[in-house]
């Protein structure tokens, strides 16, 4: 947790920032405070299901100021946070009278431990206050930065309860309180302690939807894949993967249809939901954890695949959504998404890669068979919808006018742009979609091959096609060389700015060894490598903004495809390189890593700024630890084959090394780097392990 003074309320109608922050998270409750434990203002409070149970928990003493002395998290649910009731039984400079504030979060639950000890010479009494109060605020609203009216409380013998639209909120108190005012939502303790004494307060604030979760969270011990320990010589390393381990774990959600299938929300607090490409990538990253996550998730979005062609949702036959929310989110009177929205171009590809990338790790054969179909619709939407203009290349628009403008990960309105700062006109092409389509495709013609379906040799032409277009018409040149263009825009003009999606294209099989090459030079230049990940812009550009969303900032997850599709390529020594900022601006921010952070860089600032209004913790960047790791070990499976490849790549800095609990075909798989480089690997019976030394390019 950062130790940064508490901040500023949100002005009205800006949305409110986070980087300060301290959450607490167990999907699909998590609590934000302060740094001290408050929670009063901005997007703080307890949340539960897209809904602000609480939207202020202060602690106080009557005439006495408290003054924190220390907060920190314990793993993903848990924090505390210390403070002296100052002057209070003092004797000495020493301090006497503390506050020690456990908060646990638990689905559908906050639960708030008050401890106030007396280690002074000296009988003290104090009154003690908590106040509580509420919107229950839909998450949109408290995104959007707009001041919702409170809600009303109304007392009880031992607390407060608020309802409003079907949904309850009741906030408990053991022992009951001296005294209730529903009015001001005070609940008021007199307190005497006796030198020794300690009094305890214990606070429970339950919610729930009248109509149930609509993504419930799994059972603690459900989790599904091994969790990984690593022991290396870079201890950054080994607490990033921790403490990545335990905030996956409680991003956690099921699919209410069917509740054995797990997923991955986005991340906390304004994503935790099903989202297409963001469970999709996460579920990707971890499998060298397992594949029943991949599964699950899978799954999920193959219950709620395109069926039918609506221009309100923009769903299309074969399509993999976007999001799903429990109502339309009314963000302002231009931008509006209905509770499932199908707005992405990209994670329909993603989805059967996804399948393909699972079966290669050991998903068992009748659980792909099983999704074949769903697979086939896929590939059909790539041809038939995907591909609206009938040139070859995956594209998008906005056709309601109140959806997202860009509909790829970059999906803010300003992110795809002209070297020159113009913004691309839609419909849009944009480069790594075409690279996630050519890999599905290959992918989908493995899959339909190996289980004796139709249509593997079409899909294979078709990919060689979108590769030879891609080569003709996204390819543009400037003092440096060669480089992909970003995106094709309406008229399919090269939209000719520099950014990370060149890391996307890499181990696709979409470039050739030449064209790998220049942008794994490209992709180390100082431009677009910060020293502490990879710019999404390059900084030579105009409109390169190191606090832009998508036009500057640094993503960990997409640095960490770049290091992997690096890796996958044959340029070890680039990878190592963006592998070694990620830990660094791991370190900045206690091994939690944040949806994204600024772009300035290791040559101005040696601890990554935050973008104050990032997620934090988030799926697929927490994820990056592994597909890190994975890179560094040169970790590739191919179970139908029987053989599992291990080449460490760029694991010098690390070794010696040991990695326990990784997962592949169902058995454990530990994999020892020692310090000279010779590796050792216990790996389940049955696959040949092919050890590889990878020479750098």
């Amino acid at each position: 947790m950062n130790s940064v003074a508490a901040a500023v309320p949100s002005a009205e109608g800006l949305q409110p920032f986070l980087h300060d922050a301290c959450v607490t998270l167990y999907a699909p409750s998590f609590a934000i405070s302060h740094a001290d434990g408050q929670i009063d203002g901005g997007a703080e409070g307890f949340y539960h299901a897209d809904s602000r149970a609480l939207a202020r928990l202060t602690v106080e003493a009557d005439g006495i100021a408290i003054a924190p002395v220390r907060g920190a998290l314990d793993g993903a649910d848990r924090a505390a946070f210390r403070g002296v009731l100052r002057g209070l039984g003092e004797e000495t400079p020493d301090p006497a009278v503390t506050l020690h504030r456990r908060r646990r979060v638990t689905p559908g639950r906050l639960e708030e431990t008050l401890e106030v000890s007396n280690a002074g010479r000296q009988n003290v009494s104090v009154r003690l206050i908590v106040t509580a109060a509420t919107d229950l605020a839909a998450m949109e609203r408290v995104k959007s930065g707009h001041t919702q009216s409170p809600v009303p409380a109304t007392a009880t013998a031992d607390g407060l309860d608020w309802s409003k639209e079907a949904f309850a909120v009741r906030l408990t108190s053991t022992p009951a309180p001296a005294a209730v005012d529903p009015a001001s939502g005070r609940l008021e303790y007199d307190i005497e302690l006796a030198p020794g004494a300690v009094w305890t307060a214990v606070l429970h604030c339950d919610a729930a939807h009248e109509d149930g979760d609509q993504f419930p969270a799994p059972a603690a011990d459900s989790v599904p894949w091994r969790t990984p320990v690593l022991r290396s010589a870079d201890r950054r390393f080994d607490h990033w993967i921790s403490q990545s381990a335990a905030d996956l774990d409680r991003l956690r959600l099921t699919d209410s249809e069917e509740p054995a299938d797990q997923f991955l929300a986005a991340g906390a607090p304004w994503f935790l939901t099903l989202f297409g490409r963001d469970s999709l990538w996460a579920a990707r990253m971890l499998l060298p954890l397992g594949t029943e996550l991949a599964a699950g998730t899978l799954r999920t979005l193959a219950r709620r695949q395109g069926v039918k062609s609506d221009p309100d949702t923009e769903e299309q036959p074969g399509k993999i959504l976007h999001e799903v929310r429990r109502g339309t989110q009314d963000f302002h009177d231009n931008f509006s998404l209905p509770p499932s929205y199908y707005g992405t171009v990209d994670a329909t590809p993603l989805w059967i890669t996804l399948l393909h990338d699972s079966w290669r790790w050991g998903l068992a054969p009748d659980q792909v068979e099983q999704l074949l179909p769903h697979a086939e619709s896929a590939l059909a939407w790539m041809r038939d919808h995907g591909d609206a203009g009938g040139d070859g290349f995956l594209k998008y628009i906005d056709h309601t006018g109140r959806g997202l403008a860009n509909q790829g990960w970059k999906d803010s309105g300003d992110s795809i742009r002209h070297r020159d700062g113009r913004l691309a006109t839609s419909p849009i092409a944009l480069c790594e979609v075409q690279a996630y389509a050519y890999e599905a495709a290959r992918g989908g013609a493995a899959l339909l091959r190996a289980f004796g379906r139709p249509g593997a040799d079409e899909w294979e032409e078709w990919a060689e096609r979108l590769s030879d277009r891609f080569r003709s018409h996204f390819w543009v040149e400037d003092e440096r060389g060669a480089y992909p263009a970003v995106a094709l825009d309406r008229d399919q003009r090269p939209v000719d700015s520099a950014t990370s999606g060149f890391g996307h294209l890499l181990g696709t099989g979409l470039l050739n060894h030449e064209e790998s090459a220049l942008l794994a030079a490209r992709l180390s230049a100082p431009d677009l490598d910060s020293g502490h990940g990879l710019r999404t812009l390059s900084s030579d550009s105009v409109g390169y903004n190191p606090y832009g969303y998508h036009i500057g900032s640094i993503w960990p997850h997409d640095t960490a495809i770049a290091v992997h599709g690096l890796t996958r390529a044959g340029f070890p020594d680039a990878a190592a390189g963006l592998s070694a900022g990620l830990l660094t601006a791991s370190a900045g921010f206690d091994a939690r890593l944040p949806e994204l952070f600024a772009g300035h860089g290791s040559a101005t600032d040696s601890v990554p700024s935050p973008y104050p209004a990032s997620c934090r913790p988030q799926a697929w960047a927490a994820a990056s630890s592994v597909m890190v790791l994975q890179s560094a070990l040169g970790l590739s499976a191919d179970v139908p084959g029987g053989t599992l490849t291990v080449a460490p790549a760029f694991a010098e800095a690390y070794r010696p090394l040991k990695v326990e609990g990784l997962d592949v075909a169902g058995g454990r798989l530990d994999i020892t780097v020692a310090a000279d480089g010779t590796a050792h690997i216990e790996a389940p019976a049955g696959l040949e392990v092919k050890r590889e030394s990878v020479t750098p390019r």
